[in-house]
């Protein structure tokens, strides 16, 4: 039987971003430094196949430092994580490796300057999300606000509205965010932002692609976990710029394939700790319905790389 052609439009680029790739080493590397178990606060990134796989080679994923014994070693995962956390491991005399993204500490760091200036900071980012929850949870309690959308804006009940500054979570879409910081500064004229855009640039990279596909596809297949903030912002990317419908998949077998029937093109990207095994996993269930045609679309180029913490690059 002949098969219904497809174009498939691949984003480029797509998939494992520097501060994912290195968290992921972190651990590797950990395990092979001190052996089984190394413990990992929190997944390390938002991957089931990723932590699964993590968890195969000994590593064991908990959600509070007290689920960790003192004698083994802890890492705490690429979203970052509250002060309190690492100043617990000191006082317990543990050791503890910090994989938080270098993208991610680079807000906390300007949330921290901010404080010491004498600002109240106001957090654009999803309540709960760990990412949220690490950052507000450098400074004192009451010196973050929060605001999810820009219906929270007019309800903020700040200190003084002229010693404002605000700081984003880095995995936010681009869009609705220009939205929000739109509001906060018609609100409070004075209120300070970041020198350089907090989104991080792997999130902005993959918006950018899933723009450039939008209106040409039919359908749009978003390689990602459920509880990734980045691949889900794929996902209304994506319908927000023409796309028909879009669909985020954690494996090959999470497609619905009676959502694609009578399609002609669709596009796939993967958001940022998807791996590349599982973009070539949806790839070849799509060849075996469809007579495929590829079409790669690259919006930008990344070369990005972050070192791994020294503790894991010399000897034990």
């Amino acid at each position: 039987m002949t098969k219904p052609p497809l174009t498939l439009h691949l984003a480029a680029p797509r998939g494992f971003c520097a501060g994912v790739d290195r968290a992921i080493k972190i651990v590797e590397m950990a395990l092979k430094k001190w052996g089984a178990p190394v413990y990992v606060r929190h997944e390390i990134v938002h991957n089931k196949f990723v932590v699964d796989a993590l968890r195969d080679q000994g590593a064991v994923f908990v959600e509070e430092l007290d689920d960790c014994p003192d004698d083994r070693p802890v890492i705490f995962s690429a979203h970052g994580v509250p002060k309190t956390v690492p100043a617990e491991a000191a006082r317990r005399e543990m050791i503890y490796v910090d994989a938080t993204c270098p993208l991610v500490s680079k807000v906390h760091i300007e949330a921290e300057r901010h404080h010491e200036a004498g600002l109240q900071i106001i957090m654009i980012g999803h309540a709960g999300h760990p990412e949220t929850v690490g950052t507000m949870g450098q400074l004192p309690q009451g010196e973050v606000l929060l605001v999810e959308t820009e219906a929270d804006v007019p309800g903020l009940q700040v200190r003084d509205e002229t010693r404002l500054a605000f700081v984003t979570q880095t995995t936010l879409s681009v869009d609705d965010t220009k939205g929000i910081v739109a509001a906060l500064q018609a609100r409070f004229p004075a209120i300070i932002g970041p020198h350089k855009e907090d989104i991080c640039y792997a999130t902005t990279n993959r918006q950018e692609a899933v723009k450039a596909m939008a209106g040409k596809i039919d359908a749009m297949l978003v390689v990602g976990a459920p509880n990734s903030s980045n691949s889900r912002r794929l996902v209304e990317v994506a319908a927000k710029n023409g796309c028909g419908y879009a669909q985020l998949v954690q494996r090959a077998d999470d497609i619905d394939w009676r959502a694609l029937e009578g399609i002609r093109s669709i596009g796939i990207t993967a958001g940022a700790s998807a791996p590349e095994v599982l973009v070539s996993e949806v790839i070849d269930a799509l060849k075996a319905r469809f007579d495929v045609t590829v079409e790669v679309v690259e919006t930008a180029q990344e070369n990005v790389e972050f070192k791994v913490p020294r503790v894991l690059r010399v000897p034990a």
